[in-house]
């Protein structure tokens, strides 16, 4: 027995030593808890009674070359509601239904939802977001934030783009330039009990939006508006299915105006033309219509360039050596190449001709002999040389590229057929690009709107530059081009590109579209002034024209309009 009583008492002080030392254990670790992670805790703590909402940054402007703001901020509202705090549920929904426009059984969900913060509405109009905050209804809340907006309307809609519902670009340069646009969002901080009921006394704290970067760009909305307006007008008069006019600076890229009609309301880019029918349309159809509608023509889409592109092959051909403006030609209407027949827009021919007169008659003969003697690999090199087989790299998304032959399938008669500008398909950027590279001293420019981006207050962040490939053509070369370019408007094909007064160089064109035969044709005309020194370069597009659709009789006259006004603007403007 008293062995037993030994042994119960060695365990119960080891019961008792063991106790003790968890004790020491937790009270050690209480401790360490209580002094050294004390800050630790008491944030966790504070972050469990936080609730947080966003507050949007106003995004960054976007103004044109005259410092025109172009896209712009409206102040808007969010309305949502916080359920643990709501006293009067019917209340709320009854009013914020008849308010906002929205269903009774829309808005109730959304009330008896049970989580932290629920959005009922958020672009609300700030004189409604006002209004409802002045019910002082418990649980609901107004916060300010921006929507965009554009003073312009429809005007250059599809390249500045638009943003969506969360103020983010989604087309144009809104997207392009959204990391300078975007700016921070900012934060409010409000402090909960355990039921998730606001503490008044604990206030707010706020955490303000940083303002997205004003973007500056080479777009000028005068000439934009003109250019506009002459596209809509050849669209009706022509009856037209769409029309395209680029403005751009040839010596460094910079784009002073893009239309491309019919364009969108750009506060509106939801709402699909008037008339469409609607009714039936899946949703994955509408949204096909939708991007069809916000499709940019000038940059997305390509086109057979017809004879504009026998500016490419004249400069290929005086480059490579294979013809001079001296070399004499005659035409008798058309050319044989292997067994095919080519024959010329004259069908009696232009008889005897030099390789200017031949580009002032725009003569389909002579171009394809200019192909033939630079053959295919010889050609090819010029494409690449002038950069025609890579995209212009311009600061809009969905650059379409070039599409050509491969060289090991370009035969004869695809050789002939490309040398005036069939049988492949390009942008009307791209063209307007290798031409004014072509015409301005042999410099491959890249086409852009961005200059620079800034603060509110002016102050530069960043400047844009772009790539410049040198000598794709010599001076000589370049020089050669303007002087022919120059007699084409002043007696040959372009002559209704005429401006009185200035000089201008151009080169017309007529493409029929695929099918061949479908009675579908392409009328363009790119001209440049003044044609010594070129400042300025404007390529017209018109798309199945009704009637007389030649690009000398269609489009010339629209690009001498459009200097007859832009030029002396542009002087006053004192533009280089």
């Amino acid at each position: 027995m008293g062995k037993n009583m030994t042994y119960h008492r060695k365990k119960i002080v080891t019961i008792f030593f063991a106790a003790l030392a968890v004790f020491l254990i937790l009270a050690g670790r209480l401790t360490w808890l209580m002094i050294f992670r004390s800050d630790y805790y008491s944030e966790r703590a504070r972050e469990l009674h936080e609730r947080e909402r966003s507050i949007k940054a106003a995004r960054g402007r976007i103004i044109d070359a005259n410092g025109t703001v172009i896209a712009d901020n409206k102040t808007v509202c969010t309305v949502s509601v916080i359920h643990n705090q709501i006293k009067d549920a019917d209340a709320i929904v009854e009013t914020l239904s008849r308010e906002l426009d929205l269903s009774e059984d829309f808005v109730r969900k959304r009330v008896e939802k049970y989580s932290s913060i629920e959005r009922i509405k958020s672009n609300v109009d700030k004189e409604k977001g006002d209004a409802i905050r002045a019910y002082n209804l418990e649980g609901v809340k107004v916060d300010e934030d921006y929507k965009r907006y554009y003073p312009y309307g429809s005007l250059a809609s599809k390249v500045l783009g638009f943003t969506g519902g969360d103020n983010q670009g989604i087309i144009g340069l809104e997207v392009k330039y959204e990391e300078y646009l975007k700016g921070q969002e900012g934060t409010i901080l409000t402090v909960t009990d355990a039921r998730g009921v606001e503490i008044d006394a604990a206030g707010e704290e706020r955490v303000e939006p940083v303002a997205g970067g004003d973007l500056y760009v080479s777009l000028d909305m005068n000439i934009q508006s003109y250019a506009t307006q002459l596209a809509r007008q050849v669209m009706e008069t022509k009856e037209a299915e769409r029309v395209s006019i680029l403005v751009m600076n040839p010596q460094n890229g910079e784009i002073m105006a893009m239309a491309d009609v019919p364009e969108f309301d750009l506060n509106q880019p939801y709402e699909l033309p008037e008339g469409t029918d609607t009714g039936n349309l899946s949703q994955e159809q509408k949204q096909e219509l939708l991007n069809q509608m916000w499709r940019n023509g000038c940059i997305n889409d390509t086109y057979e360039p017809g004879s504009t592109f026998k500016i490419i092959t004249a400069a290929a051909g005086l480059e490579g050596g294979v013809v001079t403006t001296e070399d004499r030609f005659s035409c008798p209407g058309f050319i044989m190449v292997e067994d095919r027949r080519i024959r010329c827009h004259k069908i009696a021919g232009h008889g005897a001709e030099n390789f200017v007169e031949a580009t002032m008659n725009s003569c389909n003969p002579v171009f394809i002999t200019v192909g033939m003697r630079l053959g295919v690999e010889k050609y090819y090199h010029y494409f690449r040389q002038f950069g025609l087989l890579n995209k212009t790299g311009v600061d809009l998304p969905g650059e379409a590229g070039t599409i050509m032959h491969k060289m090991e399938d370009m035969k004869a008669v695809e050789l002939a057929t490309v040398s005036f500008g069939q049988s492949f398909q390009i942008t009307p950027i791209q063209l307007a690009t290798t031409a004014s590279s072509i015409i301005n001293g042999g410099n491959r420019i890249t086409p852009h709107f961005a200059v620079m981006t800034s603060d509110r207050e002016g102050t530069e962040i960043k400047r844009f530059s772009y790539p410049v490939t040198e000598h794709i053509v010599s001076e000589e070369t370049s020089a050669t081009m303007r002087m022919i370019l120059e007699q084409v408007v002043e007696k040959g094909s372009g002559k209704n590109g005429y401006v009185e007064g200035a000089r201008i160089g151009g080169k017309t064109a007529t493409s029929q579209t695929l099918p061949r035969g479908s009675g579908r044709y392409i009328a363009s005309f790119l001209g440049f002034a003044p044609a010594n020194d070129p400042k300025v370069l404007a390529l017209v597009i018109i798309h199945n024209p009704q009637g007389v659709y030649y690009g000398g009789q269609v489009a010339a006259p629209v690009v001498r309009q459009l200097f007859e006004n832009i030029l002396p603007y542009l002087e006053k403007m004192d533009y280089n």
